[in-house]
């Protein structure tokens, strides 16, 4: 490495573009169909992921029917009313005007689930926190949506469902958890401002307020 090379060319620069053009996508996606070589780059980035005693309890629902996807979007806008009932006045009208999901709009479901029964009885590192072996999975989703941000993808994570819905909609066995259902695509653009923030739902905090010396709320 030549010390005159610019910090762009640098992969840990590419890190850190990547991370900062990350975007929870819901109205940009364009519906065209996602390279086989890039998805598999994509799924083989997320099964790379740590797991507490090299468990890797995850696995990934592809879901392309479109019978399927309506399903499953018809029970996200059940849910999203479920929960707009719960606001009022500006709040309210404020939520009205996001979009929740691109269920139907995008290429992709994946469907990422969590099976504690992975590696058991005896999972190394788990004895004194039960859910360590949810945060591993929830670490391989972080790997797919980076990487998918870097093959120019968009991911779009839709929480507004019930789990025994999912369950029985993919049939997932009972002691298995859907995680995560990720809209994943092309799109258009990645918008350069998160969606909540350009809709005024809630603001970003910044770093200095979440980091502590010592002792939390020091």
């Amino acid at each position: 490495m030549t010390a005159d090379r610019d910090l762009a060319d640098l992969p840990v620069h590419d890190l850190y573009g990547t991370i900062a053009r990350r975007r929870d996508v819901r109205a940009e996606f364009t519906g065209a169909p996602i390279d086989p070589g890039v998805l598999d780059r994509v799924l083989t980035a997320a099964h790379s992921a740590p797991s507490v005693g090299h468990t890797q309890p995850w696995d990934f629902v592809l879901v392309e029917s479109p019978h399927t996807r309506a399903r499953f979007h018809q029970h996200v806008a059940h849910e999203r009313d479920t929960f707009a009932e719960q606001l009022e006045g500006e709040r309210r009208e404020t939520f009205s005007r996001i979009k929740i999901d691109g269920v139907l709009e995008s290429s992709l479901g994946v469907v990422v689930t969590y099976d504690p029964r992975r590696g058991g009885p005896a999972v190394l590192g788990r004895h004194a926190i039960a859910d360590a072996g949810l945060y591993s999975t929830c670490l391989a989703i972080q790997n797919l949506w980076l990487a998918a941000t870097a093959e120019g993808l968009g991911v779009g994570w839709v929480s507004f469902y019930r789990e025994d819905f999912v369950r029985d909609l993919l049939q997932i066995p009972a002691e298995v958890r859907p995680v995560a259902w990720l809209c994943v695509g092309p799109v258009d653009r990645l918008q350069d401002v998160p969606d909540l923030e350009r809709h005024g739902w809630r603001q970003r905090r910044p770093v200095a307020d979440a980091i502590h010396r010592e002792r939390y709320g020091s």
